[in-house]
């Protein structure tokens, strides 16, 4: 693979987060001469936010890795459905979604999560003049539900900034999963208290992708970007890029 060949990697962040979440992803990325870009989830809902990011995708030149977080997950995995230049998947501690599922089902089966214990619904004005339900994290629940292994001032600066999501991220059905004819990989953290370490891992399986285990809360690229990119850069390898420090 030639270096205008080489893949961009496209992170996709998920619910309550924002570009940001991938800072230390990207620059370590970067220092390895690898181009990567995160994109501006909307959090609107499934249908919404795939059409989005499969938008980006479209617009990228060349071969994509496409990386997803928690909810951003089950978003890659719909976006690139269609798209031909999405080579390669990377799961960090993210939904897997099958086709016809439903986050907010799928959510309450999981005996790790305590995420919906620490949701608060509000409501925001729709397009066509009427209002519409999402959901914040409480903040004096984030750590415990979402970030329970960073600091304590992280934890706070991270419910203070949260971008909250729409009630049909967890109730609009999937579409028809990219995983399945797409090359996979999985960061699963085990002290995953949101997405759930169970229901990550049992999607991870069944989406066949490579699954690396590692201690954790669910905002493992924040506390663990280490290995969250070594993940990613096995994916850029192992469709064929080499890999190496910037400029040599």
């Amino acid at each position: 693979m030639s270096d205008t060949d080489a893949p961009t990697v496209v992170l996709v962040h998920g619910a309550f987060a924002d570009g940001s979440s991938w800072s230390g992803v990207i620059e370590r990325l970067h220092a390895k001469g690898v181009t990567a870009v995160a994109v501006a989830n909307p959090l609107r809902g499934i249908s919404a936010d795939s059409a989005y990011v499969a938008s980006v995708f479209a617009q990228i030149p060349g071969p994509v890795i496409a990386v997803g977080h928690s909810y951003g997950g089950a978003i890659i995995s719909n976006a690139a459905a269609d798209a031909r230049n999405v080579v390669g998947l990377v799961f960090v501690a993210a939904f897997a979604t099958d086709e016809g599922e439903l986050l907010g089902q799928v959510e309450a089966g999981s005996k790790d999560s305590v995420l919906n214990s620490a949701l608060v619904p509000r409501q925001y004005p729709t397009a066509d003049g009427e209002t519409a339900t999402e959901f914040f994290i409480d903040p004096a629940k984030a750590r415990e539900a979402f970030a329970g292994d960073v600091s304590e001032e992280q934890a706070r600066l991270i419910a203070a900034v949260q971008r909250p999501v729409a009630e049909l991220g967890f109730s609009e059905p999937n579409g028809p999963p990219a995983w399945k004819n797409r090359p996979s990989w999985a960061v699963v953290a085990t002290g995953d208290k949101a997405a759930g370490t169970d229901v990550v891992r049992s999607m991870a399986e069944r989406a066949g992708a490579k699954i690396t285990e590692v201690e954790g809360s669910h905002v493992i690229m924040v506390s663990r970007p280490d290995v969250v990119t070594d993940v990613i850069l096995e994916a850029v390898v192992a469709v064929g890029s080499p890999v190496g420090a910037a400029g040599g």
